[in-house]
């Protein structure tokens, strides 16, 4: 076989480097040396290093433990394509990548230029987490590609020994594109079983339900837990969105596609999906993919992938447990607007502020205190009602040393807020309150581009903009209806914690009777593994008088339907504190019913919001789950496990307390007869002396759970 071809069929780069050089030589053997000859050699010089710079390209990248690898090619027609294997396994199979603009379609007719590769290996510290430490390892690789249209796009892959990451970076300057279309695939090579939701559900307010991955024909919000074939959890999202519309997914062809949130006008959808001014580079599409439910939920891939703190000094940034002038409202004792069962009064606040004094509570939520909630047509958030004021509660919680958390609702009508951010910040900071809950309670949200979903770029824009602007006057914000979140805290933490979730509320007035029991269960490897949750646990009395059915079948002014309530034990109220994170913390009961149960509550007064470390000890997903949490800073650990319908008894082994101590566990449990439906207040408290080669064994009931305190003796 003639020499280079040899090589060409073996390696394209060595075999290009002999072609070129036997045709060097045949040249040399052949010219005088004249100058015509010389550019000549020159010319093919230059075409051979070219060649290497090509072919010498790197068109892979695997983990730190080589354990997981990502290809990258280019079709016939230019087109970028990926492939994912773990343990030397298909995972995911060749899949499509692209954007499509009005201006030009970025979806083939790519060559590439050159790679460039990178290592990152650093550890650090969060403001607040469920963590204080974590690690960041993982290799890129950037493909610099060059469209036929002289456009110019790179792809960045980043691979971690639990997952991988791209995204798509357009770096020419002073061009704009309207983004019409994203071609991202995840074409798995098995048929896993998916958790999700449908895209336009809600706020997020859905029961994440499972079904194989082929069966799904809604087009469904990010993110969508994935249990394959082989015992392997995955777990798809994006991160550090901050101006570009939510992902989405839907099934067609044998792969995951990728859907972007719309742009509206006049409240129908576009084809626009975002505008976007170059250079610009679009949130990460992730992928965790790991050999158990434990490492799914301890990977740390979103927070990784976002841009470290923006915010110098964030002393003024801490997590804290909370009440709240709230459960009330939605069992109907009290009212949001002005009138005769007003909840937000001067005189109800300052027994709110003053039982949390006394029980160890941080702060207290007020909904309703401000004017417009009459009409729902203009929210003013300098504007007390005329029973509330301001100026002698926040002396008093000045006096007491507690906080007050405000509540800005909008109604959906985010424009009119932006109006208002600075003078109403302003006026929050002047009264000392630095947390601030925000509500956006409308299907789509009218914003400076109009009505708009509130997951598209415009709502996402929005969000940012009240993010940074909190953060100038040194305000955290809890945000209800949000977008999902995408582990932009790193950045930001005063973005403490968001909604985005069917949370306790629905439990009671909702027509179907409240959440099941599985709700829960399914919560901490969906929606919680996307960043902190409001879910609002903590409900201590289970009878609903006032969303209870009449006669007629009907609640108030709610249709037929089921009597709602809380499908939960006592003891799976506490346990939520531990199993569901949240760094803004709310007990969301009436202070009236935790003094039904002290003794209980004083596990809601002893349970921190902020964690040295946090293991998922055990679980399946809508089944059951156990967490054990480090207190950050000290040496107490708080293990919480809540359950489905199906009793069970669990073991926990205590491997994680520090050898050759001894700990006092104070356990909060289930009683033999307790039932989430039947006997929901049956339960023991016991204490135990156990150490780290120590297993306990508990029953947790229908609907229930336990907690547990364990502090070194």
């Amino acid at each position: 076989m003639h020499f280079p071809l040899f090589y060409a069929l073996k390696n394209p780069f060595l075999g290009c480097f002999f072609a070129y050089m036997e045709f060097f030589l045949y040249l040399c053997n052949r010219i005088n040396h004249n100058a015509y000859h010389m550019k000549r050699i020159l010319l093919l010089l230059v075409f051979f290093f070219a060649s290497i710079l090509v072919y010498g390209a790197k068109m892979s990248v695997s983990s730190p433990d080589r354990l997981t690898e990502v290809f990258v090619r280019l079709s016939d027609q230019g087109q970028p394509q990926y492939q994912v294997l773990q343990d030397g396994q298909r995972m995911i199979d060749w899949s499509a990548l692209g954007i499509c603009a009005a201006e030009m379609d970025l979806r083939d007719g790519f060559s590439l230029l050159s790679s460039d590769e990178k290592t990152a290996d650093e550890t650090w510290q969060t403001v607040w987490g469920e963590e204080r430490l974590i690690r960041d390892q993982h290799n890129e690789l950037t493909l610099h590609l060059t469209h036929r249209s002289g456009m110019k796009m790179d792809l960045v892959f980043r691979v971690f020994d639990d997952g991988w990451a791209f995204r798509y970076v357009l770096p020419d300057s002073n061009i704009r594109l309207t983004i019409t279309d994203e071609y991202t695939e995840y074409r798995f090579a098995s048929d896993p079983q998916a958790w999700s939701i449908p895209w336009r559900t809600e706020y997020y307010e859905g029961i994440w339900t499972k079904a194989p991955m082929s069966a799904k024909t809604d087009t469904l919000c990010s993110p969508i837990t994935l249990e394959l074939p082989d015992g392997r959890y995955a777990f798809l999202h994006e991160a550090a969105l901050t101006d570009y519309p939510a992902q989405n997914v839907y099934m067609q062809d044998g792969a995951l596609k990728t859907y972007l949130t719309p742009w509206l006008a006049n409240g129908q959808t576009t084809c626009v999906k975002a505008y976007v001014t170059l250079p610009f580079a679009t949130p990460w599409r992730f992928v965790i993919l790991t050999r158990n439910l434990p490492a799914m939920v301890a990977s740390r891939i979103m927070l990784n992938l976002n841009e470290p703190c923006a915010i110098d000094g964030t002393s003024w940034i801490k997590p804290m447990k909370f009440l709240g002038i709230w459960w009330g409202m939605h069992i109907k004792t009290m009212t949001w607007e002005q009138g005769p069962k007003h909840g937000a009064t001067t005189k109800n606040m300052e027994r709110y502020m003053r039982f949390t004094k006394d029980h160890h509570i941080q702060a207290v939520l007020a909904e309703g205190w401000n004017k417009g909630w009459e009409d729902w047509k203009h929210f003013s958030f300098t504007e007390p009602y005329d029973d509330w004021d301001m100026p002698y509660l926040s002396g008093l919680a000045k006096e007491l040393g507690v906080q007050i958390i405000g509540h800005n609702e909008t109604g959906g009508n985010a424009a009119d807020y932006e109006e208002q951010l600075e003078e109403a910040y302003a006026y929050h900071q002047h009264h000392g309150i630095h947390a601030i809950k925000t509500g956006y309670v409308a299907p789509i949200i009218r914003t400076k581009d109009g009505l708009q979903w509130n997951k598209g770029q415009s709502g996402v824009r929005h969000y940012r903009h009240v993010i940074e602007t909190a953060a100038k006057y040194r305000i955290c914000i809890d945000n209800h209806e949000p977008v999902m979140p995408t582990g932009l805290q790193r950045t930001y933490p005063n973005l403490m914690t968001q909604e985005g979730v069917r949370g306790q509320e629905w439990n009671a007035w909702s027509q179907d009777g409240g959440s099941p029991c599985s709700h829960v269960t399914t919560l901490p490897f969906t929606r919680i593994m996307a960043g902190p949750v409001d879910y609002t646990p903590g409900v201590f009395a289970f009878e609903n008088p006032g969303n209870a059915l009449n006669p007629t079948g009907t609640r108030g002014s709610a249709e037929k339907g089921k009597a709602p309530r809380v499908h939960s034990t006592l003891m799976n109220q506490l346990g939520l504190f531990v199993c569901f994170y949240s760094p803004l913390q709310m007990a969301c009961d009436l202070p009236e019913n935790y003094m039904k149960h002290p003794d209980a509550f004083k596990f809601i007064e002893d349970v921190p919001c902020d964690w040295e470390r946090s293991i998922l000890v055990d679980g399946r997903i809508g089944e059951y789950c156990i967490f054990t949490r480090q207190q950050r800073g000290e040496a107490d650990w708080f293990i919480g496990g809540i359950n489905n319908e199906e009793p069970r008894t669990v073991e926990i082994p205590l491997t994680m307390l520090e050898s050759g101590k001894k700990y006092k566990a104070t356990i909060y449990r289930d009683g033999k007869k307790a039932h989430w439906e039947t006997k929901p207040y049956d339960y023991v408290i016991e204490t135990r002396t156990v150490h780290a080669g120590k297993t306990l064994k508990l029953r947790m009931a229908s609907g229930g759970g336990f907690a547990i305190k364990l502090s070194a003796i």
